[in-house]
């Protein structure tokens, strides 16, 4: 939920907020006042003041364990060590993101690429044709296959049978959604540091996308100066206009500059 909303659930976490001392009217609306108290609450509880009753800050006004999720006072540090505003972080975190950097049973969010794999068999000396014609949904040259989900780790399972770095170097992991193979530029001898890493917390994934955004200078610039269509082109590839990224990102952080 996010202001202009209306509703029951709105005049739930109108309650709810009340009930943990956050004033605001339980009319149904999803108004500044519900916004500010949000964003109040969020900030006394270390999330991401953003003013929006996401996933993380219903939890967390249940009393869920949020040990695992991003904070603002890393969102405050990641914009310090890359010299940009911290409103372009929790841009970058609202729209370049899978949302949620954690399933509900506490494992990583991924995204297994069966034709990365493919690559990477290639690469460390395997028969990838073999291996294709023989296990076409976890290696094939072509991109597909996704389940989502908890299935994503069903797949990167089976995977990991046939060769366990190849496996953990083509998935995305967490939050930010970086591949494995690319754990050096985030700063990690091996995947499997990298792995778990992205299996204690969205603070550590966000390191991760600090890391990658530093070791690469067009990427770094880009969103230094906040030219977000050359930002989004890097970091999501040619497509990014399908989705709007560049637009979307602008939008955010003109939203989060206000606030």
């Amino acid at each position: 939920m996010q202001q202009g909303d209306t509703g029951a659930a709105v005049r739930d976490l109108q309650y709810r907020l009340n009930q943990r001392g956050y004033t605001t009217t339980q009319d149904g609306w999803y108004g500044e006042a519900t916004a500010a108290a949000v964003r109040r609450f969020q900030a006394d509880r270390g999330l991401v003041a953003d003013g929006v009753a996401g996933p993380r800050t219903l939890a967390a006004l249940r009393g869920d364990d949020t040990s695992k999720l991003l904070t603002q006072t890393a969102i405050v540090n990641a914009a310090a060590r890359l010299d940009v505003p911290v409103a372009s972080i929790m841009a970058v975190s609202e729209v370049e993101t899978a949302g949620a950097g954690f399933l509900s049973d506490g494992r990583a969010v991924i995204l297994y690429e069966r034709h990365v794999m493919y690559r990477q068999l290639g690469q460390a000396g395997h028969d990838a044709d073999a291996l294709a014609a023989r296990y076409p949904d976890l290696v094939n040259p072509k991109r597909g296959g996704y389940m989502g989900g908890a299935s994503e780790h069903f797949r990167l399972q089976h995977a990991r049978a046939i060769d366990v770095d190849c496996a953990l170097r083509s998935a995305s992991w967490g939050r930010y959604q970086i591949m494995g193979y690319n754990h050096a530029a985030c700063g990690y001898d091996d995947v499997i540091d990298f792995v778990t890493a992205m299996d204690a917390s969205e603070c550590a994934h966000l390191d991760a996308f600090v890391a990658f955004i530093a070791a690469d200078d067009g990427l770094l610039r880009a969103l230094q100066a906040r030219k977000w269509a050359e930002f989004a082109k890097r970091y999501n590839g040619p497509a990014y206009k399908d989705n709007h990224y560049d637009v979307r990102l602008a939008r955010a952080y003109d939203r989060y500059s206000a606030q």
